[in-house]
């Protein structure tokens, strides 16, 4: 198994995903019946972004910080690349049942300018546990 994919990284994805998603969904539901009905999507959007990228800075700090086997860059990048693959996954499933939308419109979405802001949310989201290395003491030689 590649060192960006062990068990500890595993489990620790498995917790950033769902961390992040239990946030997403309430401020998704927030968005949805509360800011639609008053604003544009874009703007709806623009305000629900900080705060869950905010929150998933926090839950990745979090998981981390407790986790002395996610030291690495390699290791916070697998954290955060198999935490993507699941909210992509369950991003798609949920959009094709509960939603009605075909595979093809789902994708499509991503061709909007909203669709393009939350991807590229998405994409921060799976790099922020990578990130907090900045914030973080350097470790020599741990790459």
């Amino acid at each position: 198994m590649p060192k960006a994919l062990t068990r500890p990284v595993l489990i620790a994805a498995t917790l950033y995903f769902a961390g992040v998603f239990a946030c997403g969904f309430v401020l998704g539901t927030i968005r949805i019946l509360i800011l639609l009905p008053r604003m544009e999507e874009i703007w709806a959007l623009l305000l629900e972004l900080p705060v869950i990228l905010t929150l998933s800075w926090l839950i990745a700090g979090r998981i981390t910080k407790a986790r002395p086997s996610l030291a690495t860059l390699y290791a916070r990048l697998g954290t955060g690349g198999w935490a993507f693959l699941l909210l992509m996954l369950v991003e798609y499933l949920l959009a094709t049942t509960a939603m009605g939308l075909s595979g093809a419109e789902f994708f499509a979405r991503w061709t909007t300018l909203e669709g393009a802001l939350g991807l590229a949310g998405q994409i921060l989201f799976a790099l922020l546990p990578a990130l907090r290395l900045l914030t973080e003491p350097r470790h020599s030689g741990q790459l």
